[in-house]
Order: structure tokens, then sequence, then C-alpha cells
């Protein structure tokens, strides 16, 4: 077979797999140094009569997933088309499929098994919210990363609110993982795709699939049925495993689960109830420990305990990071720092830079720092990003629903643009550190969020819900106004939506009006919002931003993060219901701001001196430290 030399604008470098309409060929994007993978379908080789059909279910797949942004999902990059051959562009996958893993007898342990159905029940959560329903799932259209993280692939049937292309009677699918819908040939909807991923969790848990036979047999099975329960084949599973897989591939729709969350919250409590009958450590007691119930926990990490030191009583004593100094008061308990890094030589660095100021715990294994999570309060949560089965932003978004109140910090070694989106959106990270580290550098943030965390386990914020109408407004800097108009439809009953066309009406704007939310647009004059951002963040760390972007710039994002504190990243073109989503919660973290100012200081940003000192910027300050008092001031308090 010869190679062609490019598709497109990007270089052929290979072939990574063939299927029954097209090749996958590994291409180069030197626009932007990056490897790819292409799927592209050569028309010669179609039948004339289904030409049209095939083609544009391909086109339909590029612009269904092409709005798809979540890590758990492959990233669609670009489409193209000639006369010749249509190709969809996408993010390469560094890894094997799932189905390649079962044919080479690969036996996965319960926890390995549960955690690939969670991220899996994760994607196709996120890519219900957005409409899509993919209606194939299977073994063969879920990578596994090499670095354990789950991709879903292979939308090429998917089912959206919008899409035409199929009708009630087209039968779709994978044999053994249709849903009896699917055989019947009536409407498909997101509980079909939750049926397929119960007989995908079962055939892992179990190693035999639910219905297996002929064609004509696994129809019956499916629609007339019940498969065994799970525990008769593996004696490990918890009756609890029964009930929920039995739930999952229920004939009647309304008898399964509804959605992918609710699955994925009554799978986890079987799976933790299985591990909990295996499990041989011991049982903790989950009141408040104690220095020694901390060390004998730490042993269940596979840490060596740590050296304790003496509380002092009562003083304030500095703590001397970088330039400048960050005082903790010792008359509380000391801090707790929980690290995870499946690298042991980074583990025993990072212990031994901070264990005679903090109590450290490490592990290797994410799974475990959740269920320690569980049982034991810890104030700063650092994790790697790379890591096998549950990668660190996984971790860092679970552990925010088991401890909120934690400050979550991401060690990364590399930028995956879509991962430190979802980190921000979904799991609230407070910092990015790269590796290799600056010491003084990693000090001085983890004793900022040291800080921080003390002063958030210390405040006790009553629960507040959106008023009728709100005083505070939403600023949208938007130059073509689409996104304000959107915005003013959304919220505009709640509260004053004002816009603003460039920095300067923007800064006007803020001269009469209370500012809640910034919304801003930074694709046009990045470089003079970006810089309002991370000012107003240092003046008036209250205002909560989003920002909305077309950038594939992670440096920049990154950047965004670590000095405007960046309350919610949003591509383009945007998600509506996103977008409100992201509103109501800024709003509400506002309300919350106003009524415990001093919770405002997980948002407060020191920023370099080249960033305050340079004239563009101090334009910039000056204008907005021209606000102070016209405004709900958390400085102040």
């Amino acid at each position: 077979m010869t190679l062609p030399a490019k598709i497109g604008k990007y270089k052929i470098q290979g072939v990574l797999g063939k299927g029954g309409m097209g090749i996958v060929y590994k291409g180069w994007d030197s626009a932007i140094s990056r490897s790819v993978a292409i799927k592209a379908i050569t028309k010669a080789s179609l039948d004339a009569g289904t030409l049209k059909q095939v083609i544009n279910r391909f086109r339909h797949e590029a612009q269904t997933v092409g709005r798809l942004v979540h890590p758990r999902i492959v990233q669609i990059y670009d489409y193209g088309e000639d006369d010749e051959i249509a190709y969809i562009v996408m993010e390469l996958v560094n890894g094997k499929t799932l189905a390649h893993h079962l044919a080479q007898k690969v036996v996965y342990e319960i926890r390995e098994a549960g955690e690939i159905i969670r991220q899996v029940l994760d994607g196709i959560g996120y890519a219900h919210g957005e409409g899509v329903v993919h209606r194939d799932i299977k073994p063969s259209n879920i990578m596994i990363n090499s670095d354990g993280r789950i991709k879903i692939s292979d939308f090429g049937i998917a089912h959206t609110e919008s899409s035409n292309l199929t009708k009630v009677g087209d039968v779709l699918g994978t044999l053994h993982y249709m849903a009896p819908e699917q055989f019947l040939g009536t409407e498909v909807s997101t509980l079909t795709d939750l049926f397929a991923i119960g007989v995908i969790a079962y055939e892992l848990l179990t190693g035999s699939k639910p219905f297996y036979g002929s064609s004509a047999v696994v129809m019956q099975q499916v629609l007339n049925e019940r498969p065994a329960d799970p525990s008769v084949l593996n004696a490990n599973l918890s009756p609890l495993m029964d009930r929920v897989l039995q739930k999952a591939l229920a004939k009647k729709r309304e008898d399964r689960f509804q959605d992918a969350r609710e699955f994925s919250e009554v799978f986890r409590e079987a799976l933790d109830a299985t591990l909990n009958l295996n499990a041989a450590a011991p049982t903790l007691k989950l009141s408040a420990p104690d220095s020694s119930a901390l060390l004998s926990a730490a042993r269940l990490l596979n840490a060596a305990p740590v050296a304790i030191a003496p509380q002092a009583t009562g003083n304030v004593q500095p703590v001397l990071t970088g330039d400048s100094a960050i005082s903790l008061d010792t008359s509380v308990k000391k801090a707790r720092l929980l690290l995870i890094d499946d690298e042991e030589r980074i583990l025993t660095a990072l212990k031994s830079l901070f264990r005679s100021r903090y109590h450290v715990f490490t592990t290797t294994d994410g799974n475990k720092a959740l269920d320690f999570l569980r049982k034991y309060q810890m104030h700063v949560i650092i994790s790697d990003q790379r890591m096998p089965v549950m990668p660190g932003v996984e971790l860092l978004r679970r552990s925010r629903e088991i401890s909120p109140r934690s400050v979550r910090i991401l060690l990364t070694g590399y930028s995956d643009l879509a991962a430190i989106v979802g980190s921000i959106n979904d799991g609230e990270v407070y910092r990015f550190i790269s590796k290799p580290w600056d010491n003084s550098e990693l000090q001085t943030i983890v004793a900022e969020a040291v800080t921080i965390a003390l002063e958030l386990a210390d405040t006790k914020a009553a629960a507040v819900a959106l008023p009728e109408k709100m005083g505070a407004g939403v600023l949208v800097i938007d130059e073509d106004e689409e996104i304000f108009r959107v915005t003013r439809e959304l919220i505009g009953g709640l509260c004053p939506v004002i816009y603003a066309a460039n920095l300067e009406a923007a800064l006007a704007a803020m001269q009469s009006q209370e500012i809640a939310v910034v919304i801003a647009d930074i694709d046009s004059g990045h470089e003079q919002l970006s810089a309002m951002l991370k000012l107003l963040k240092q003046e008036y760390p209250q205002i909560l931003s989003i920002v909305i972007t077309t950038a594939s710039d992670s440096e920049l994002v990154i950047e965004l993060i670590n000095e405007a504190q960046i309350f919610r990243f949003l591509n383009k073109p945007v998600n509506v219901r996103l977008l409100k989503s992201h509103v109501h919660a800024a709003l509400l973290r506002y309300l919350i701001y106003q009524q415990a100012p001093s919770l405002v200081t997980e948002h407060r940003v020191q920023l370099p001196e080249e960033v305050r000192s340079s004239s563009l910027d101090q334009g910039i300050l000056d204008s907005i430290k021209s606000l102070r008092g016209r405004w709900f001031d958390a400085q102040d308090n």
C-alpha cells in the first residue's frame, strides 16, 4: 500500500488502522507541531447508491463531536473533503482499545474495571448533556490511553437533537451491546448508551458477556431473558452489584437508570461495597483523627509515617517562602498535605521539601487517595496529572466532591488543554505547577494554599440560593455583542447584564455598576483583557471571571488560571446550557463571598512585579483602584 504524502495540510506518517470503509492515518500538523489521527474515506471505494448517505454521516460525526470538549472524548480538530476523499482530523490517542485488551485476555481487577466504567459514564454523561447520543458504545470504541485515561471514540452513527440522518426503524449498533429498542428499531435515547455501558461493566466484572450466541439468540435474550446475576459468575462481587447491573440491563427503559450521573453514583456505591467485602485493611474511625490515627491511616497509603513536630501554642510564626513571608497561626492543628504521584522519586522529593512544616501523606494510588479523603480531612491536595488508571484531573475532580474545602493543586509535566479546562470547570484547581518545579515557588504556592485551607476549614458559610433579583450585575466584554445578547436572554431577569465592546468601555461600565461576574471574550485584544482580569482579581478577588475563547494555547490558559484565578472557561462555539450553568454558579459564589468575606482569600492573587509595573497595566490598575468603595469590598472586612 502506498501512503499519500499529505492529506489536506497534514503530512502522513503511517497507518494506524483500517476499517470497513476507510483508513486511519497518523498525521502531523506542522502549523502547531502536533501529531494527529486522520480518518479518511476514499469515495471511489463506496457504492454509488450509498455514497451520499455515508459521506453525510461522516460529516455529521465531525460536526457532532467537534463541539464536544471533554477529557473523556476523543477531540475532533478538523474536517476536509474533495472529489476523492473525505477525512476527519482528530486527537491522536497513544493507547489501545478496550476490545484489544480483552482480545489479549487481559483480566481487570475489580477496582480497575470500576474506574474504566466510571470514566466512560463521565464522558457519555457529558455528551448526553450536549444532546448527543452515541448509539454504538462498545469496547472497540473505548480507547485506553497509555497513562490510563479513557477516551470514547467513533460517534459515526451518533444521534443529536437536531439530526435527521436516521429514522425510527433503522437498526444501528453492535450485536452484543445493543439495547432492546435497537433490535426493535424503535427510537433510541440516552438510555440506549447506558444499557451498552451496563453490558461492558458486566463483561469486565465477570469475564463473560450477559448475552451471547448467534444473532437470533442474542436478540431473543436481550428482549426476553434476564442474565445471570454477576455475583454468580464472580463470587467476589457484592449482591448490590447484582442489583445495579440488572437495573442497567432492564428491558423497559423506565426501569433503567435515567441518566449517567445516577448510574455512576449507584455503581460507585456497589463498587465500594464489593471492595469493602474483600478488603483486608483495618477499619478506621470516622471521627476527627488525632496524630496517631493519622499516622496509622498513612500506612494505608503505602507511605512511611512522618515524624510529627510538637505543636506551638498560640504564637504566630512567619514561614519564609521565597521573597515573601506568609504568617501561619500555629495554634491551630498542623496543616495536612496529601501528595499523589506515580513516581516514588517525586514523592520522596516533595516529602523532604514539606515534612518539617506540615503533616505529609503520600501515595501512588489515586483510589487509595480518595478512600483516605473519605475518612480524613486534608487541607491541601497535590496531584500529578499523568498517572495510570486515574489521571490527576479526574482525581482532583472527585476529591472536590469528597472534600470540597480542600485546596487542590495540579502538578503537571505536560499541557493537555482539554484536561486543564476540565480541571478548572469541574475540579476548581487552585494552581497549576509545572514539572520540573522551582522549590521556592512551590513552597510559596503551597504556603498560600495552606493559609487558604485553614481559613476555609474554620468558615461556616450558610447555604445560599439565587434570589429573584440581584443588584450586582454581569459585565460582558464581547466585540460583536453575540455573547452579550445570549447572556442577557439567559439571565437578564435575574440581574443587570452590561455590555462593553472593549477594555475602555468595560472600565467605564464598572464606574457605575456593581459587578459580580465578568464574562470576557479574549480572542480580540487578549493582552489588554488578560491584564485587566489579572489586576481586577488582585484588587477585587470577589469578582468571578468566565473566559470565552477559541484559543488552543495551553500556556495562556494556565497563565490566566494562575494569575487571574479564572472561575470557568468556555470554548467557542459556546454551549448555551453550560454558559447559563457557569454564570449561575459564579453568581452563587459571589453571594457566598458577601456572606462570608473571608472566603474571598481563595481567589486572591499577588501578581509578579513586572505585571504590576508595566505602563499598560499601571493605567488599567489606576482605573480599577478608582472603583474602591463603590462595591462590596472583601478586603475591608
